[in-house]
């Protein structure tokens, strides 16, 4: 067990490398920049993110002190740099980290992410840690209930249709889960706003953020219902796609196992059904399912939540990272990379480990990597 463990984590080292060496090439091929968007708002020419970012405007405070004497033209090699002084965009490239070659700005960054060492965001004038911190709750909070909510529902469900199989129930519970997840989640959930959020109809729920305003201020049990009034409308929005694919893996999985001889054996020795079903079928049928948990919920933590968030005006992980992509803030696209790739490889160790932990039989060990 510790070798496969201390094999895993060395194994992690080079996966590491290989996204960020990936990333960092195809940024470096990708259109526009950071120092391209700054002269882009300087010329007015900038209608993308970085104009919605708190901070972008320095740079346009420092604009007619750059220009140069008599506007004359100015060769630069970027796209609207005319008529700049060219000590202004040299400071931006030396503000930015690009006044050194690639391979030392690759090698200079792993090196601080090794430490842990993200730096600072190009346009918010706040770390990147400090940026992640203020979004993870939105982020945790969708992942975490999200997962729980689905695995609530899910298995009993799937039990439930692996031994009503063929059956009416089995049918039109089927329909009703390939509709939903038929449904694209953004679309439901404009419809969620349009019914229940005051759109058109009736106004139950709130539209913004996860908690009121002077939320500090109210007794622990309405702060707790606070909480979750807020979460309701985005959890329902998410999950609607997300039932489908743990039910039917939980049916298929006990569908596989009622099949096998030590499920006959059992009944002919004279077990219930419910004995045969939750004393032999479950633990082995389960395997999968529960080992599945940390990555069902990394999946629902950094995936597929981006529109969600931007309908329902919560700011966490998934519309930082998009932001940060849109803007070429740096800094923020690679330490959020970082991030999730280094957590992604964690849960799938942790994964592996459930496995091992809940079937002794499992030995991954014995095995090549």
């Amino acid at each position: 067990m510790t070798t496969y463990i201390a094999r895993r984590i060395l194994l992690m080292i080079p996966t590491l490398l290989g996204i960020l060496f990936i990333s960092f090439v195809v940024v470096q091929f990708a259109p526009g920049g950071p120092v391209e968007r700054v002269i882009a708002q300087l010329s007015g020419a900038d209608t993308g993110g970085t104009s919605r970012i708190s901070g972008g405007g320095d740079f346009a405070q420092r604009a007619p002190g750059q220009v140069g004497a008599g506007g004359d033209a100015i060769n630069s090699k970027y796209r609207g740099a005319q008529g700049l002084d060219p000590d202004f965009i040299k400071n931006l490239e030396k503000q930015f980290g690009f006044d050194k070659p690639a391979p030392e700005r690759f090698a200079l960054m792993v090196w601080n992410f090794a430490r842990f060492d993200f730096g600072r965001s190009y346009f918010r004038d706040v770390s990147v840690i400090q940026l992640i911190k203020e979004k993870l709750p939105v982020s945790i909070s969708l992942g975490l209930w999200l997962t729980l909510l689905t695995y609530m529902i899910s298995i009993p469900l799937g039990i439930r249709k692996a031994v009503k199989d063929g059956s009416r129930f089995d049918v039109w519970t089927s329909g009703v889960i390939v509709l939903g997840y038929a449904i694209p989640g953004f679309l439901f959930a404009i419809l969620l706003i349009i019914l229940f959020a005051g759109g058109s109809f009736f106004n139950w729920f709130p539209l913004r953020g996860l908690t009121s305003d002077g939320w500090s201020s109210f007794p622990w049990y309405w702060k707790i219902i606070d909480y979750f009034w807020h979460l309701t409308l985005p959890l329902i929005a998410m999950a609607l796609g997300a039932f489908a694919t743990m039910t039917l893996l939980t049916k298929n999985s006990f569908l596989d196992e009622i099949r096998k001889q030590y499920v006959m054996t059992a009944r002919a020795k004279g077990c219930s059904e419910r004995q045969v079903l939750y004393g032999h079928i479950f633990r082995n049928a389960m395997l999968i399912v529960i080992a599945g948990f940390p990555g069902a919920f990394i999946s629902a933590f950094f995936s597929g939540a981006l529109l969600i968030e931007t309908i329902f005006s919560l700011d966490g992980l998934g519309l930082l990272s998009f932001e940060s992509v849109l803007n070429r803030d740096y800094p923020v696209v690679f330490g959020t990379l970082y991030i999730f790739s280094l957590m992604g490889l964690v849960i799938g160790l942790i994964s592996d480990l459930t496995y091992m932990w809940i079937d002794p039989r499992i030995d991954f060990e014995a095995r090549e990597v």
